[in-house]
């Protein structure tokens, strides 16, 4: 399967730098210079990894986060001049998995693009002896070969970073995870972000499957989070 990424960014000396550097390691590469235009090269192209500039005409890159909200195989790499936490906490919290702030060095952004590549195939599919397993707690199912997860049989949109999350928690009720845990496990080593990126997919993950009162994902205060076990819970 050929690996793709596309570049979304206004200044074009940019774009054909990253896109260059992005070929030469075998990437198959499209560009956008606005929202508008990498929603559509989205739709066309089908990248597994987006670097996004934040701040574009048109539609700037919270937007096409926010537009993107339910996609289920898109890795996200947010570009910005700006360096406060504030901003990378917004990038996160609109579905982005990572965050660069301007100038950077071209091979870290290589690096970067390499692990979330590696993170997005992974989140593929498993093999098909394990098609019908079935992840239940309470009403909300988790069905794991087609990355998908349903409360009250309704289907959520979620991004492969919160499935990920849910689903390492909700496959073993009552175990204690801590935040640095859980961001080896699913954002991988060579995450540069801190602990707080799981607090706020956590945030996410309530609101989604609504979880208002923090029943089946609970805080351990000053450790991490945990699922709580169910009646019903299981896999089947």
């Amino acid at each position: 399967m050929n690996k793709k990424v596309l570049v979304v960014d206004d200044e074009s000396s940019i774009v054909s730098a990253i896109a260059y550097a992005l070929r030469r390691e075998g990437y198959e590469v499209e560009t956008a210079s606005d929202g508008e235009e990498a929603l559509v090269k989205v739709a066309l192209f089908h990248p597994q990894v987006m670097i996004l500039d934040v701040m574009m005409p048109r539609l700037d890159g919270y937007g096409v986060c926010r537009r993107l909200e339910d996609r289920e195989d898109i890795g996200i790499i947010l570009l910005t001049v700006k360096n406060d936490i504030v901003d990378k906490i917004v990038g996160l919290e609109m579905g982005a998995d990572d965050y660069m702030t301007k100038p950077f060095e071209i091979r870290e952004l290589l690096a970067r693009v390499k692990a979330l590549m590696r993170r997005v195939e992974k989140s593929s599919p498993p093999p098909d002896d394990s098609k019908n397993q079935a992840i239940v707690n309470g009403e909300l199912r988790i069905h794991v070969a087609h990355r998908t997860v349903t409360v009250n049989e309704e289907k959520l949109d979620l991004t492969p970073k919160e499935f990920d999350l849910l689903t390492i928690l909700m496959s073993n009720p009552e175990r204690v995870y801590t935040r640095d845990d859980l961001l080896d496990r699913v954002w991988g080593m060579e995450y540069a972000g801190g602990t707080r990126t799981v607090d706020i997919h956590i945030q996410r993950l309530r609101k989604k499957i609504g979880d208002t009162d923090q029943q089946k994902l609970q805080t351990v205060y000053g450790i991490g989070y945990k699922a709580s076990a169910s009646e019903t819970g299981g896999a089947v």
